[in-house]
């Protein structure tokens, strides 16, 4: 599909070709970083349908977006997801698409993984923050490890790259680091390395929670031969390759060195809801648009209008004059 209109760019001239699509804010995990245990989740009312979602994410990609990452919540409990990834995938057919990918916790990858594989999906991110089944309860509250492991393994059997995605999480699994490393790159997997966020209000506090990525570096580089990489993913994450292991290992760092000066992403959430920052409270209805016209002029116009006001950065900020969240919107809300 050509592109039907000019390519979307802010203010600050970064071209916008990355969207992120958060189709539901559920989740069969209650991790301890991202919800609260007892979540209120939205009614189906408000949920775009799969093929309102279908049409905003068209209309992206004909003003430029190559890169789709479908997020949740954990996308694959949302009912029928497949058939939005099938019908996604034409883009990917027609050149217009680079990459259609998703965030998952793995809980149902055992299921789905050879359908990903058929749509044209090539790549996938686990959320896995620890190999210990007791602290991966702990963390996720409600998670079965055997079954991550499991949809870990199917992913790779039906030939995708699968990258594991790690919070990095003070007094909880910062000694597990090296470990989760040294498993991920033997089975020829990346491990990307995440800051906790101050995003929503949860039981445990965030700077009890927050371990700076520049720590972990370090304590790596004691024992590891650490090299600059330019590999990119589109994402904000910036790689090492380790000489030992021949694994790359990504430090995804809002809080210690923020990674605005180069982003081309926005999110959509599941009530079509468009941010244009992750930890900006300002953002676009673009349900709204959709809904009052079966032509796509006013959806045009809603995200012309949204990405004019992206800013140029964040204000993700933790420590103990600023103990509430810097968001309000817990991670789910907004997609991963």
């Amino acid at each position: 599909m050509p592109l039907t209109r000019a390519p979307l760019v802010d203010p600050f001239g970064r071209d916008i070709s990355y969207l992120r699509i958060s189709v539901t804010d559920r989740c069969d995990f209650r991790c301890v970083y991202c919800m609260s245990e007892d979540m209120a989740f939205l009614p189906k009312r408000d949920l775009l349908t799969l093929e309102e979602i279908d049409r905003v994410a068209t209309a992206f990609v004909s003003r430029g977006t190559r890169k789709l990452r479908i997020t949740g919540g954990e996308p694959l409990v949302r009912r029928e997801i497949m058939n939005l990834f099938r019908s996604l995938s034409r883009h990917l057919t027609s050149g217009a698409l680079d990459e259609l990918t998703l965030t998952t916790n793995g809980s149902q990858l055992s299921r789905y993984a050879q359908e990903l594989a058929d749509c044209g999906v090539r790549r996938v991110n686990v959320s896995l923050d620890t190999l210990d089944p007791e602290k991966f309860r702990k963390i996720t509250r409600w998670g079965d490890l055997s079954k991550v492991l499991a949809g870990i393994e199917a992913a790779r059997t039906a030939g995708l790259r699968v990258k594991i995605n790690a919070v990095a999480l003070k007094g909880v699994n910062e000694d597990e680091i090296e470990g989760l490393m040294q498993w991920a790159h033997g089975l020829g997997m990346d491990l990307t390395l995440i800051e906790v966020m101050p995003l929503g209000e949860i039981e445990p506090a965030r700077l009890d929670q927050f371990l700076p990525l520049s720590v972990v570096r370090a304590r790596l580089m004691d024992r590891y031969t650490l090299v600059d990489d330019p590999y990119r993913t589109g994402g904000p994450a910036r790689y090492v390759k380790v000489a030992e292991t021949g694994g790359l290992v990504g430090f995804i760092t809002p809080m210690t060195h923020n990674f605005c000066e180069s982003c081309n992403r926005v999110r959509l959430t599941c009530t079509g809801t468009l941010y244009m920052c992750l930890g900006q409270e300002d953002a676009a209805d673009l349900r709204a648009p959709i809904r009052a016209s079966a032509d796509d002029a006013l959806l045009y116009r809603a995200m012309e209008e949204a990405i004019s006001r992206k800013p140029k950065g964040h204000d993700f900020v933790i420590d103990r004059r600023r103990p509430r969240a810097a968001v309000g919107r817990h991670m789910s809300v907004t997609g991963g």
